[in-house]
């Protein structure tokens, strides 16, 4: 048995749903109405992706960083 530590992207839309993402797995995304739903769902998926996925295939994370981006306001 092995144990990931895996980073996970987690934003909430318009509409006030979190959707969850793990950027090491293509496609490993998933959403719920709280993020411990969210959570749960994107746990579902990534166990998916371990299963489908050759270790040496999967994405390198680099990590999160942020940009300044001035822009004009026309409104």
């Amino acid at each position: 048995m092995k144990t990931y530590h895996l980073p996970i992207v987690v934003e909430v839309d318009e509409d006030g749903i979190f959707i969850v993402s793990c950027p090491l797995f293509k496609g490993c995304h998933s959403y719920g109405k709280t993020i411990d739903e969210a959570l749960a769902n994107l746990r579902e998926v990534a166990e998916m992706c371990i299963e489908e996925e050759k270790q040496t295939d999967l994405n390198q994370f680099v990590g999160v960083r942020e940009m300044e981006l001035t822009v004009n306001s026309f409104a």
